[in-house]
């Protein structure tokens, strides 16, 4: 019995219960050994299980792995997702500056209360306000909510789109039933401004997100494109493509790591700084663990590889 791993993209996820979701729902396919997936690239890593034939049908098995993250109300992306251009810093604020623009007329008369001052809009002003706001910038909070209820279990977004539709709906019934003329407090704006301070949050994590993948893929960037390996022939370079787990790679001073392993000969200091931010270079001796893309100090060592590939500083 063998394995096979594949990535997949998936879109829509915002918390840790969403992981979870996808998780279970990938869990139970067939010949899944194994399944991780990661938030903040928002991807999955399968592991199938396979025969002494191999994969009978691998566009199969890639079919039902993406209907299992549909199903559980995600979209499923292509593998070009996991290799994107990066964004912008300020990619994706359009919608974030809109509610701004949208909530602040109605936040603003709360300021004139404190000093005394009767701002306060009209209802009417009020609603044609906060209505967008509730059904064209939080439409997406009813889409992810929805298909939490239909998968059986709830997220944040639901939470988000009962609580301001709630407000939103009570303002209009005492808006509606108010006497003609008389002025009553409604509640547009507390929905208005739930659901653009959300936006923003989801906002600040995704740029977060985008500078923590952008940061591995630069460290991804840094590694050699061969290493050099002991082998019954002497030292012999190859592309780290073909390194395998248990090689013994010579890395001479001044030369960066071309996967992770740990200190057979030699010491040396190696500087960690793409890793870490530390500054100064650490001391590595036999048995000391060392990490793919940092740099070789004044010492010639002797690895022992432990891990290859997209498994060395995964994101």
């Amino acid at each position: 019995m063998s394995e096979l791993s594949c990535d997949i993209g998936i879109g829509g996820m915002t918390c840790a219960s969403c992981v979870a979701r996808v998780e279970r729902a990938i869990g139970k396919l067939t010949d899944v050994k194994e399944v991780s997936v990661n938030l903040a690239t928002e991807s999955a890593r399968v592991t199938w299980k396979t025969s002494a034939e191999g994969v009978a049908n691998p566009q199969d098995q890639q079919a039902r792995l993406r209907r299992a993250v549909r199903d559980a109300g995600y979209e499923p992306l292509a593998a070009e997702h996991l290799e994107q251009a990066p964004a912008g810093a300020w990619a994706g604020f359009g919608p974030v500056a809109i509610g701004l623009l949208l909530s602040a007329p109605l936040v603003l008369p709360m300021l004139g209360d404190a000093l005394g001052q009767h701002w306060m809009l009209p209802a009417l002003w009020q609603f044609l306000l906060a209505t967008p706001v509730q059904f064209i910038l939080g439409a997406r909070f009813y889409k992810a909510g929805w298909h939490a209820l239909l998968a059986g279990s709830g997220n944040m977004d639901l939470l988000v789109a009962i609580g301001t539709t709630a407000g939103w709906l009570l303002s209009m019934w005492l808006w509606l039933s108010a006497p003609a003329g008389h002025m009553v407090h409604l509640y547009f704006e507390g929905s208005a401004v739930v659901i653009t301070l959300v936006l923003l949050g989801k906002w600040l994590e995704a740029r977060a997100k985008r500078q923590t993948t952008d940061a591995i893929r630069a460290l991804h960037a840094l590694r050699p494109e061969k290493a050099r390996v002991i082998t019954l022939d002497g030292e012999v370079e190859i592309p780290i493509e073909e390194l395998l787990l248990n090689d013994r790679m010579v890395v001479l001073p001044g030369e960066r790591f071309a996967a992770d392993g740990t200190v057979l000969e030699g010491q040396t200091q190696v500087d960690e700084a793409m890793l870490t931010g530390e500054p100064l270079p650490v001391l590595k001796a036999v048995g000391a663990r060392v990490t793919g893309g940092s740099i070789n100090g004044e010492g010639r060592v002797v690895i022992q590889v432990s891990a290859t590939g997209t498994a060395t500083v995964d994101p």
